[in-house]
Protein backbone atom coordinates (compact mmCIF):
# COMPACT_ATOMS: atom_id res chain seq x y z
CA UNK A 1 0.00 0.00 0.00
CA UNK A 2 1.17 3.53 -0.75
CA UNK A 3 2.38 5.73 2.08
CA UNK A 4 1.71 9.43 1.78
CA UNK A 5 4.88 11.68 1.75
CA UNK A 6 3.78 15.25 2.04
CA UNK A 7 7.43 16.76 1.90
CA UNK A 8 8.61 14.91 -1.26
CA UNK A 9 7.30 17.51 -3.74
CA UNK A 10 8.79 20.34 -1.71
CA UNK A 11 12.20 18.62 -1.60
CA UNK A 12 12.09 18.08 -5.34
CA UNK A 13 11.37 21.75 -5.98
CA UNK A 14 14.21 22.79 -3.63
CA UNK A 15 16.72 20.56 -5.45
CA UNK A 16 15.57 21.85 -8.79
CA UNK A 17 16.04 25.46 -7.67
CA UNK A 18 19.46 24.71 -6.21
CA UNK A 19 20.63 23.10 -9.42
CA UNK A 20 19.34 26.07 -11.43
CA UNK A 21 21.12 28.62 -9.21
CA UNK A 22 24.39 26.66 -9.33
CA UNK A 23 24.11 26.36 -13.13
CA UNK A 24 23.47 30.05 -13.48
CA UNK A 25 26.45 30.91 -11.26
CA UNK A 26 28.69 28.57 -13.25
CA UNK A 27 27.45 30.08 -16.54
CA UNK A 28 28.11 33.61 -15.26
CA UNK A 29 31.58 32.61 -14.13
CA UNK A 30 32.40 31.09 -17.50
CA UNK A 31 31.11 34.20 -19.31
CA UNK A 32 33.14 36.53 -17.09
CA UNK A 33 36.27 34.44 -17.58
CA UNK A 34 35.88 34.41 -21.32
CA UNK A 35 35.39 38.18 -21.35
CA UNK A 36 38.68 38.64 -19.51
CA UNK A 37 40.65 36.62 -22.04
CA UNK A 38 42.75 38.57 -24.59
CA UNK A 39 41.73 38.15 -28.22
CA UNK A 40 43.87 35.80 -30.20
CA UNK A 41 46.82 37.61 -31.83
CA UNK A 42 46.85 37.44 -35.65
CA UNK A 43 49.87 35.89 -37.31
CA UNK A 44 51.96 37.91 -39.79
CA UNK A 45 54.63 36.52 -42.07
CA UNK A 46 58.01 37.92 -40.93
CA UNK A 47 59.35 38.25 -44.45
CA UNK A 48 56.39 40.48 -45.42
CA UNK A 49 57.19 43.26 -42.96
CA UNK A 50 60.11 45.65 -42.67
CA UNK A 51 61.89 45.38 -39.33
CA UNK A 52 64.51 47.90 -38.20
CA UNK A 53 66.55 48.45 -35.05
CA UNK A 54 66.50 51.70 -33.06
CA UNK A 55 69.95 53.30 -32.95
CA UNK A 56 71.70 56.19 -31.22
CA UNK A 57 74.26 58.34 -32.98
CA UNK A 58 74.60 61.01 -35.69
CA UNK A 59 71.74 61.49 -38.14
CA UNK A 60 71.78 63.55 -41.31
CA UNK A 61 68.48 65.27 -42.09
CA UNK A 62 67.71 65.31 -45.80
CA UNK A 63 64.80 65.94 -48.14
CA UNK A 64 64.44 64.43 -51.56
CA UNK A 65 62.56 65.32 -54.70
CA UNK A 66 62.37 64.72 -58.41
CA UNK A 67 63.54 67.30 -60.91
CA UNK A 68 65.11 68.04 -64.27
CA UNK A 69 68.29 69.56 -65.59
CA UNK A 70 67.79 72.94 -67.23
CA UNK A 71 70.31 75.36 -68.79
CA UNK A 72 71.33 78.30 -66.66
CA UNK A 73 71.37 80.54 -69.73
CA UNK A 74 68.42 80.36 -72.12
CA UNK A 75 67.51 82.90 -74.77
CA UNK A 76 64.32 82.98 -76.73
CA UNK A 77 64.49 84.71 -80.11
CA UNK A 78 61.22 86.50 -80.82
CA UNK A 79 59.84 87.98 -84.03
CA UNK A 80 60.20 91.76 -84.26
CA UNK A 81 57.61 92.09 -87.00
CA UNK A 82 54.84 90.01 -88.43
CA UNK A 83 55.77 87.71 -91.27
CA UNK A 84 55.57 84.29 -92.84
CA UNK A 85 58.18 81.60 -92.20
CA UNK A 86 59.86 81.32 -95.61
CA UNK A 87 62.80 79.00 -94.95
CA UNK A 88 64.21 77.04 -91.99
CA UNK A 89 67.98 76.78 -92.08
CA UNK A 90 68.77 74.94 -88.81
CA UNK A 91 66.86 72.37 -86.77
CA UNK A 92 66.92 71.69 -82.99
CA UNK A 93 70.17 70.11 -81.91
CA UNK A 94 72.35 72.25 -84.16
CA UNK A 95 75.31 74.06 -82.60
CA UNK A 96 75.08 77.82 -83.19
CA UNK A 97 77.34 80.83 -82.79
CA UNK A 98 76.40 84.52 -82.51
CA UNK A 99 75.06 85.48 -85.92
CA UNK A 100 74.23 81.95 -87.10
CA UNK A 101 71.23 82.09 -89.43
CA UNK A 102 68.39 79.94 -88.07
CA UNK A 103 65.41 80.78 -90.30
CA UNK A 104 64.11 83.42 -92.68
CA UNK A 105 60.82 85.32 -92.65
CA UNK A 106 59.12 87.07 -95.54
CA UNK A 107 57.15 90.35 -95.29
CA UNK A 108 56.85 92.64 -98.36
CA UNK A 109 55.49 95.51 -96.23
CA UNK A 110 58.64 95.56 -94.12
CA UNK A 111 60.82 95.58 -97.24
CA UNK A 112 58.82 98.45 -98.73
CA UNK A 113 58.94 100.43 -95.49
CA UNK A 114 62.72 100.05 -95.33
CA UNK A 115 63.08 101.25 -98.94
CA UNK A 116 60.83 104.29 -98.32
CA UNK A 117 62.69 105.23 -95.15
CA UNK A 118 66.02 105.02 -96.98
CA UNK A 119 64.70 107.20 -99.81
CA UNK A 120 63.39 109.84 -97.39
CA UNK A 121 66.75 109.89 -95.62
CA UNK A 122 68.61 110.43 -98.89
CA UNK A 123 66.28 113.29 -99.82
CA UNK A 124 66.72 114.95 -96.43
CA UNK A 125 70.50 114.65 -96.66
CA UNK A 126 70.41 116.23 -100.11
CA UNK A 127 68.31 119.09 -98.75
CA UNK A 128 70.80 119.57 -95.93
CA UNK A 129 73.69 119.73 -98.39
CA UNK A 130 71.80 122.24 -100.56
CA UNK A 131 70.95 124.39 -97.54
CA UNK A 132 74.56 124.37 -96.38
CA UNK A 133 75.70 125.55 -99.84
CA UNK A 134 73.08 128.32 -99.91
CA UNK A 135 73.98 129.57 -96.47
CA UNK A 136 77.68 129.55 -97.23
CA UNK A 137 76.99 131.48 -100.45
CA UNK A 138 74.93 134.05 -98.55
CA UNK A 139 77.67 134.32 -95.96
CA UNK A 140 80.29 134.95 -98.64
CA UNK A 141 78.07 137.64 -100.20
CA UNK A 142 77.58 139.30 -96.81
CA UNK A 143 81.32 139.11 -96.19
CA UNK A 144 82.04 140.76 -99.56
CA UNK A 145 79.52 143.54 -98.88
CA UNK A 146 81.01 144.10 -95.42
CA UNK A 147 84.50 144.26 -96.96
CA UNK A 148 83.38 146.87 -99.51
CA UNK A 149 81.68 148.92 -96.82
CA UNK A 150 84.82 148.85 -94.73
CA UNK A 151 86.92 149.85 -97.73
CA UNK A 152 84.56 152.73 -98.54
CA UNK A 153 84.69 153.82 -94.92
CA UNK A 154 88.47 153.82 -94.87
CA UNK A 155 88.61 155.71 -98.18
CA UNK A 156 86.13 158.42 -97.16
CA UNK A 157 87.81 158.73 -93.78
CA UNK A 158 91.16 159.29 -95.46
CA UNK A 159 89.64 161.80 -97.87
CA UNK A 160 88.12 163.72 -94.95
CA UNK A 161 91.50 163.84 -93.26
CA UNK A 162 93.11 165.18 -96.43
CA UNK A 163 90.38 167.83 -96.72
CA UNK A 164 91.04 168.91 -93.15
CA UNK A 165 94.77 169.40 -93.91
CA UNK A 166 93.99 171.33 -97.07
CA UNK A 167 91.38 173.40 -95.24
CA UNK A 168 93.95 174.41 -92.64
CA UNK A 169 96.25 175.47 -95.47
CA UNK A 170 93.38 177.37 -97.12
CA UNK A 171 93.41 175.25 -100.19
CA UNK A 172 89.79 174.01 -99.95
CA UNK A 173 86.63 175.65 -98.92
CA UNK A 174 84.64 174.97 -95.79
CA UNK A 175 81.87 173.45 -97.86
CA UNK A 176 84.18 170.86 -99.38
CA UNK A 177 85.45 169.91 -95.92
CA UNK A 178 81.97 169.46 -94.55
CA UNK A 179 80.97 167.41 -97.58
CA UNK A 180 83.99 165.12 -97.10
CA UNK A 181 83.25 164.76 -93.42
CA UNK A 182 79.56 163.91 -94.10
CA UNK A 183 80.59 161.30 -96.68
CA UNK A 184 82.99 159.73 -94.16
CA UNK A 185 80.27 159.66 -91.49
CA UNK A 186 77.84 158.02 -93.89
CA UNK A 187 80.45 155.42 -94.84
CA UNK A 188 81.12 154.69 -91.16
CA UNK A 189 77.43 154.02 -90.54
CA UNK A 190 77.19 151.79 -93.63
CA UNK A 191 80.33 149.90 -92.55
CA UNK A 192 78.91 149.30 -89.07
CA UNK A 193 75.61 148.04 -90.51
CA UNK A 194 77.31 145.71 -92.98
CA UNK A 195 79.62 144.34 -90.32
CA UNK A 196 76.61 143.52 -88.11
CA UNK A 197 74.83 141.98 -91.08
CA UNK A 198 77.86 139.80 -91.80
CA UNK A 199 78.10 138.73 -88.13
CA UNK A 200 74.39 137.93 -88.07
CA UNK A 201 74.64 135.88 -91.27
CA UNK A 202 77.59 133.95 -89.85
CA UNK A 203 75.84 133.23 -86.53
CA UNK A 204 72.50 132.26 -88.16
CA UNK A 205 74.05 129.48 -90.22
CA UNK A 206 74.30 127.03 -87.31
CA UNK A 207 70.64 127.33 -86.14
CA UNK A 208 69.34 126.99 -89.67
CA UNK A 209 71.49 123.94 -90.27
CA UNK A 210 70.50 122.47 -86.88
CA UNK A 211 66.84 122.31 -87.89
CA UNK A 212 67.60 120.40 -91.06
CA UNK A 213 70.21 118.24 -89.32
CA UNK A 214 67.62 117.28 -86.70
CA UNK A 215 65.25 116.25 -89.46
CA UNK A 216 68.02 114.21 -91.08
CA UNK A 217 68.78 112.48 -87.75
CA UNK A 218 65.09 111.70 -87.27
CA UNK A 219 64.86 110.16 -90.70
CA UNK A 220 68.17 108.35 -90.19
CA UNK A 221 66.87 106.78 -86.95
CA UNK A 222 63.65 105.83 -88.69
CA UNK A 223 65.56 104.35 -91.61
CA UNK A 224 67.80 102.42 -89.20
CA UNK A 225 64.73 101.09 -87.41
CA UNK A 226 63.17 99.96 -90.66
CA UNK A 227 66.48 98.42 -91.74
CA UNK A 228 66.74 96.57 -88.41
CA UNK A 229 63.22 95.24 -88.95
CA UNK A 230 64.26 94.12 -92.43
CA UNK A 231 67.39 92.46 -91.05
CA UNK A 232 65.29 90.81 -88.33
CA UNK A 233 63.47 88.85 -91.02
CA UNK A 234 66.65 86.77 -91.04
CA UNK A 235 66.49 85.24 -87.56
CA UNK A 236 69.97 84.75 -86.13
CA UNK A 237 71.38 83.31 -82.90
CA UNK A 238 72.62 85.80 -80.32
CA UNK A 239 74.82 83.47 -78.25
CA UNK A 240 76.93 80.35 -78.47
CA UNK A 241 74.99 77.21 -77.65
CA UNK A 242 72.62 74.62 -79.03
CA UNK A 243 69.33 75.27 -80.79
CA UNK A 244 66.98 73.53 -78.36
CA UNK A 245 63.53 74.46 -79.68
CA UNK A 246 61.98 75.66 -82.95
CA UNK A 247 58.20 75.94 -82.43
CA UNK A 248 57.37 77.06 -86.01
CA UNK A 249 57.28 75.43 -89.42
CA UNK A 250 57.59 76.69 -92.99
CA UNK A 251 54.51 78.65 -94.02
CA UNK A 252 53.47 79.60 -90.50
CA UNK A 253 52.31 83.20 -90.01
CA UNK A 254 53.85 84.84 -86.94
CA UNK A 255 53.09 88.08 -85.12
CA UNK A 256 55.47 90.47 -83.36
CA UNK A 257 56.66 88.93 -80.10
CA UNK A 258 56.11 85.33 -81.21
CA UNK A 259 58.89 83.04 -79.96
CA UNK A 260 60.66 81.60 -82.98
CA UNK A 261 63.65 79.75 -81.54
CA UNK A 262 65.30 78.91 -78.22
CA UNK A 263 69.06 78.73 -77.79
CA UNK A 264 70.58 77.25 -74.62
CA UNK A 265 74.09 76.73 -73.34
CA UNK A 266 74.33 72.97 -72.65
CA UNK A 267 77.64 73.30 -70.82
CA UNK A 268 76.08 75.22 -67.92
CA UNK A 269 73.18 73.30 -66.42
CA UNK A 270 71.35 73.54 -63.12
CA UNK A 271 68.85 71.24 -61.46
CA UNK A 272 65.27 72.26 -60.75
CA UNK A 273 64.09 69.98 -57.94
CA UNK A 274 60.49 69.84 -56.68
CA UNK A 275 60.21 69.25 -52.92
CA UNK A 276 56.94 68.45 -51.13
CA UNK A 277 55.62 71.58 -49.45
CA UNK A 278 55.53 69.84 -46.05
CA UNK A 279 59.29 69.14 -46.28
CA UNK A 280 60.45 72.43 -47.80
CA UNK A 281 60.13 74.61 -44.70
CA UNK A 282 63.72 73.97 -43.52
CA UNK A 283 65.43 74.47 -46.90
CA UNK A 284 67.77 77.48 -47.03
CA UNK A 285 70.01 79.11 -49.61
CA UNK A 286 73.51 77.60 -49.70
CA UNK A 287 72.64 74.12 -48.35
CA UNK A 288 74.54 71.19 -49.84
CA UNK A 289 72.71 69.00 -52.34
CA UNK A 290 73.41 65.87 -54.38
CA UNK A 291 71.93 65.45 -57.84
CA UNK A 292 71.65 61.87 -59.10
CA UNK A 293 71.61 61.80 -62.90
CA UNK A 294 71.35 57.97 -62.87
CA UNK A 295 74.77 58.02 -64.49
CA UNK A 296 76.59 59.61 -61.56
CA UNK A 297 76.04 61.92 -58.59
CA UNK A 298 77.00 65.60 -58.78
CA UNK A 299 77.49 67.93 -55.81
CA UNK A 300 75.63 71.23 -55.76
CA UNK A 301 74.19 73.97 -53.57
CA UNK A 302 70.75 75.49 -53.21
CA UNK A 303 70.69 78.75 -55.19
CA UNK A 304 67.02 79.75 -55.22
CA UNK A 305 63.77 78.75 -53.54
CA UNK A 306 60.52 79.53 -55.32
CA UNK A 307 58.27 81.54 -52.98
CA UNK A 308 55.11 79.97 -54.42
CA UNK A 309 53.73 76.46 -54.07
CA UNK A 310 52.61 74.68 -57.24
CA UNK A 311 50.74 71.39 -57.17
CA UNK A 312 51.81 70.76 -53.58
CA UNK A 313 55.54 71.20 -54.28
CA UNK A 314 58.15 73.95 -53.98
CA UNK A 315 60.62 74.47 -56.82
CA UNK A 316 64.26 74.63 -55.68
CA UNK A 317 67.15 75.59 -57.99
CA UNK A 318 70.46 73.79 -57.36
CA UNK A 319 73.65 75.03 -59.00
CA UNK A 320 76.11 72.26 -59.86
CA UNK A 321 79.70 72.64 -58.69
CA UNK A 322 81.36 69.76 -60.56
CA UNK A 323 81.40 68.61 -64.15
CA UNK A 324 78.35 66.69 -65.24
CA UNK A 325 78.68 63.01 -66.15
CA UNK A 326 78.44 61.90 -69.76
CA UNK A 327 74.93 61.87 -71.11
CA UNK A 328 73.72 64.80 -68.98
CA UNK A 329 71.62 67.12 -71.08
CA UNK A 330 68.77 69.61 -70.70
CA UNK A 331 65.40 68.19 -69.55
CA UNK A 332 67.07 65.05 -68.15
CA UNK A 333 65.12 63.65 -65.16
CA UNK A 334 67.16 63.60 -61.95
CA UNK A 335 66.77 62.86 -58.24
CA UNK A 336 67.78 65.64 -55.87
CA UNK A 337 68.71 65.23 -52.20
CA UNK A 338 69.21 68.35 -50.06
CA UNK A 339 71.05 68.15 -46.73
CA UNK A 340 69.21 70.20 -44.09
CA UNK A 341 71.38 69.65 -40.99
CA UNK A 342 73.51 67.11 -39.12
CA UNK A 343 72.33 65.89 -35.70
CA UNK A 344 75.23 64.62 -33.58
CA UNK A 345 73.63 62.40 -30.88
CA UNK A 346 70.01 61.36 -31.29
CA UNK A 347 67.91 58.21 -31.06
CA UNK A 348 66.61 57.37 -34.51
CA UNK A 349 65.16 54.59 -36.59
CA UNK A 350 64.17 54.02 -40.18
CA UNK A 351 61.26 56.16 -41.26
CA UNK A 352 57.96 54.26 -40.85
CA UNK A 353 55.47 54.17 -43.67
CA UNK A 354 52.78 55.92 -41.63
CA UNK A 355 54.69 58.30 -39.32
CA UNK A 356 55.05 62.04 -39.79
CA UNK A 357 57.71 64.15 -38.11
CA UNK A 358 56.90 65.79 -34.78
CA UNK A 359 53.81 63.61 -34.25
CA UNK A 360 52.65 60.73 -32.09
CA UNK A 361 52.45 57.24 -33.55
CA UNK A 362 51.79 53.68 -32.39
CA UNK A 363 54.47 51.31 -33.66
CA UNK A 364 54.71 47.54 -33.22
CA UNK A 365 57.77 46.81 -31.09
CA UNK A 366 59.13 43.27 -31.12
CA UNK A 367 59.35 41.35 -27.86
CA UNK A 368 62.67 40.03 -26.64
CA UNK A 369 62.16 36.63 -28.25
CA UNK A 370 61.10 38.23 -31.54
CA UNK A 371 58.06 36.03 -31.85
CA UNK A 372 55.54 38.68 -30.88
CA UNK A 373 55.14 42.42 -31.51
CA UNK A 374 53.26 44.78 -29.20
CA UNK A 375 51.84 48.13 -30.28
CA UNK A 376 53.79 50.88 -28.47
CA UNK A 377 53.04 54.64 -28.34
CA UNK A 378 56.03 56.62 -29.71
CA UNK A 379 56.70 60.35 -30.00
CA UNK A 380 58.47 61.15 -33.30
CA UNK A 381 60.76 64.14 -33.83
CA UNK A 382 62.69 65.52 -36.78
CA UNK A 383 62.74 63.43 -39.92
CA UNK A 384 64.98 62.78 -42.89
CA UNK A 385 64.53 60.93 -46.17
CA UNK A 386 65.00 57.46 -44.69
CA UNK A 387 65.25 58.04 -40.92
CA UNK A 388 63.30 59.78 -38.18
CA UNK A 389 64.18 60.91 -34.66
CA UNK A 390 62.66 59.11 -31.67
CA UNK A 391 61.80 61.55 -28.88
CA UNK A 392 60.26 59.01 -26.49
CA UNK A 393 58.73 55.53 -26.40
CA UNK A 394 61.67 53.51 -27.76
CA UNK A 395 65.23 52.83 -26.66
CA UNK A 396 68.36 52.01 -28.66
CA UNK A 397 68.37 48.33 -29.51
CA UNK A 398 64.59 47.98 -29.77
CA UNK A 399 63.36 46.34 -32.93
CA UNK A 400 60.25 47.76 -34.56
CA UNK A 401 58.08 47.12 -37.59
CA UNK A 402 58.15 50.04 -40.04
CA UNK A 403 55.77 48.63 -42.64
CA UNK A 404 52.21 49.86 -43.07
CA UNK A 405 50.22 48.01 -40.37
CA UNK A 406 46.88 49.79 -40.72
CA UNK A 407 45.07 46.49 -41.42
CA UNK A 408 45.90 45.42 -37.85
CA UNK A 409 44.80 48.66 -36.18
CA UNK A 410 42.28 46.75 -34.06
CA UNK A 411 44.98 44.53 -32.56
CA UNK A 412 47.42 45.51 -29.86
CA UNK A 413 49.76 42.61 -30.58
CA UNK A 414 50.63 40.31 -33.43
CA UNK A 415 52.60 37.12 -33.86
CA UNK A 416 55.44 36.86 -36.33
CA UNK A 417 55.79 33.59 -38.15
Amino acid sequence: MDIARPNAAKEKRRKRMTYGVVGAVVLLGITFGLSRLKPAAPTVERNLVWIDTVKRGPMVRQVRGLGTLVPEEIRWIAARTSGRVDKIILRPGAVVEPGSLILELANPDVEQAAANASSQLNAAEAQLTNLRVQLESQLLAAEATAARAKSDYETTKLQASVREELFRDGLVSDLELKLAQATAAQAAISNEIEQKRYAFSRESIKPQLAVQEAEVERLRSQAQLRQDELDALKVRASMTGVLSALPVEVGAQVQPGTNLARVADPSRLKAEVRIAETQAKDIAIGQVAQIDTRNGVVEGRVARIDPAVQNGTVLVDVTLANDLPRGARPDLSVDGTIELERLDDVVYVGRPAFGQERSAARIFRLAADGGEAIRTPVQLGRSSVNTIEIVSGLQPGDRVILSDMTQWDTHERIRLN
